[in-house]
């Protein structure tokens, strides 16, 4: 089963202001990601950091999906998404040695 990749980054105005509406969002995120992996999703979510483990870089999201239309489903329900938190694209990663 393919799997597809979302990267984000957070929109400039969310990374300067409205930090506790930034707050509530992430916990909404942290929320859908648990119950998709309660429903069986092989799904991972994270946030990029540099040398020195600071954040800023973006985030990546990695699921399981049988289809580019289905992942595109499911992820264009996060609620980053959703409230317009993010930048995002969505990509299927093709395994080089296809086993």
């Amino acid at each position: 089963m393919p799997f597809f990749i979302k990267t984000e980054t957070i929109k400039t105005i969310y990374l300067q202001t409205k930090t506790k509406l930034k707050r509530e969002v992430i916990n909404e995120h942290k929320n859908w990601i648990q119950s998709l992996k309660e429903k069986g999703f092989k799904i991972k979510s994270g946030f990029l950091t540099n040398k020195i483990k600071a954040p800023g870089g973006g985030g990546v999201l990695i699921i399981e999906c049988d289809s580019y239309d289905i992942a595109f489903e499911i992820v264009s329900q996060d609620p980053m998404i959703k409230k317009n938190l993010v930048d995002w694209e969505l990509y299927e990663w093709i395994d080089i040695l296809k086993n």
